[in-house]
């Protein structure tokens, strides 16, 4: 999606809401402090890398592996995951001959657990409705360019269900440890719009 980068300018929404918890602040209604402690507690506690923890463990560990697959929820909550957004989890594995990519088509079902706060781009109507269309045009725009004889499939997360993506561990990386693995993958590969 062409400027989903960090440069783009505010949007009109995100200026209404700072402007509403400045004046929910200014009449003592909120907290700002516990605002900020809110947003980086999924942030950085309940985000990304509890899924990047999960990922990097499924590539170390077969059997671990072979648990997220069968039964992703199960097999996240061993490692401490879980809670409101991540109840009933599917992990979907990239391989060499399938490409998996998700959304939420009706709003914005998310996993929460494992990748905290869902960037604006995969609330936003565009991606919401190309990425069924047109998943190779999408994720070419994100720069993964996927090869032509890889089926690209496309999961709609609902209220009921939500997804993370088991991207393909990358060549290479056979001496690093479970933390060096997980420092390598990102939320966007977690969600199929990005390689690792």
């Amino acid at each position: 999606m062409a400027g989903h980068g960090h440069n783009e300018p505010e949007s009109d929404i995100a200026i209404r809401v700072k402007a509403i918890e400045s004046l929910l602040a200014e009449k003592g209604l909120v907290d700002p402090v516990g605002i900020d402690h809110l947003v980086d507690y999924y942030e950085t506690r309940v985000g990304p890398r509890n899924g990047a923890a999960v990922v990097a463990r499924a590539w170390t560990d077969p059997a671990y592996k072979e648990r997220l697959l069968d039964d992703a929820s199960a097999a996240i909550a061993e490692l401490g995951y879980s809670g409101l957004q991540g109840e009933n989890m599917v992990v979907l594995e990239n391989t060499p001959e399938v490409h998996n990519v998700v959304v939420c088509t009706l709003c914005s079902c998310y996993p929460w657990p494992v990748l905290g706060l869902p960037p604006v781009w995969y609330k936003s109507p565009p991606y919401r409705s190309r990425v069924v269309r047109e998943p190779r045009a999408v994720l070419d725009e994100f720069g993964l360019i996927v090869p032509k004889d890889v089926e690209v499939r496309v999961w709609d997360s609902s209220a009921e269900i939500r997804y993370l993506v088991l991207p393909m561990r990358p060549e290479g990386t056979d001496g690093l440890s479970e933390e060096e693995l997980a420092a390598l993958v990102t939320r966007d590969g977690m969600i199929g719009v990005a390689a690792v």
